[in-house]
């Protein structure tokens, strides 16, 4: 059974907030693309790999779109954004579900594959994620967020509360990018999946302007942070989708410790709005009641009725 968010109750899912159109109708900054890959994708909108072992569910998931080549061109630089941000179970993507995107980009001919991050360097240790990158040869960027100089500014043209945003400059160096999240609890708006991840590409400043004051109870200041994540979700996006499902916080996130729920399930697709509806429903949630997800769908980045979507569950 779903549940509804009483935080968020009386939030207008509907509400628009007026703004002047931006110059650069259609811009998309994203990766620099180094051309379309030769593999074909299945027909699948998002596959779900269900099982103990999170590395085959990852290489099982990837595998039902298409497989990894059919997003990585071969020779192509991959950007992979994957979630260290504590070693609290359930608040990190697991080891082995980066592994196994790592090993199949390697496999498909990929140049380069590099983690990049804000985080410091004792957060990849701690959650054993440096560990695998270092094994299965990629590289590992951190970028000091305190540096404006390592950001540039790109505007945001279809934003309603955002109109710039700070993007890390390294991220401009790939032809590929990986979202590679946890599904967990967020303190302000409850939920974290593929596009709450974009804010790991985006500046300090950029961020903190997210975040009005009481932004973990206040209605309105939640509803500004959703559509702040929506906006920056126009000018962000991912060529593939990996979220790690197989056990996360539903409580005190998005560090933990907390309560933890364990679908054992690795999420992947390439329709970010799907795949967080998707992600919601492993919790008891509504899709519906998720503000960044319905911005985002009015944004026009994606379904959110899951019925119009080719889902395929596996036991693995």
């Amino acid at each position: 059974m779903s549940k509804n968010i009483d935080r968020r109750a009386f939030i207008k899912q509907s509400a628009a907030i007026g703004a002047a159109s931006l110059v650069g109708s259609g811009f998309m900054a994203g990766c620099g693309k180094k051309g379309a890959s030769t593999v074909k994708r299945t027909d699948i909108d998002i596959a779900v790999a269900q099982g103990v072992d999170y590395y085959a569910n990852t290489m099982k998931a990837v595998q039902e779109l298409g497989g990894m080549g059919a997003f990585v061109p071969k020779g192509s630089k991959v950007a992979i954004l994957a979630n260290p941000q504590r070693n609290n179970p359930g608040a990190f993507t697991k080891p082995d579900i980066l592994r196994a995107a790592i090993k199949m980009c390697k496999e498909a001919g990929a140049g380069q594959v590099t983690c990049l991050s804000q985080l410091p360097d004792q957060n990849w240790e701690a959650t054993g994620l440096k560990k695998v990158i270092q094994e299965e040869g990629a590289a590992l960027v951190i970028v000091d967020r305190n540096d404006e100089t390592q950001f540039k500014t790109v505007p945001v043209p279809k934003g309603i509360a955002v109109t710039e945003a700070q993007i890390m400059n390294e991220f401009y160096n790939h032809d590929v990018f990986i979202d590679m999240p946890i599904t967990k609890d967020h303190a302000g708006n409850k939920f974290t999946g593929t596009m709450k991840n974009h804010m790991g590409l985006s500046s300090r400043n950029t961020n903190r302007s997210f975040h009005k004051e009481n932004w973990t109870t206040d209605v309105d200041a939640i509803a500004h942070l959703e559509q702040c994540i929506a906006d920056l979700n126009t000018v962000l996006t991912p060529d593939l989708c990996i979220v790690d499902a197989t056990e996360f916080i539903t409580t005190n996130g998005p560090f933990g410790p907390g309560e933890i729920i364990t679908p054992q399930k690795v999420v992947a697709g390439t329709d970010r709005v799907a795949v967080d509806a998707y992600c919601c429903t492993l919790w008891d949630l509504e899709a519906q009641n998720i503000l960044q997800i319905t911005k985002a769908h009015a944004h026009g980045l994606g379904e959110i009725d899951l019925t119009k979507k080719k889902v395929k569950e596996i036991s693995v």
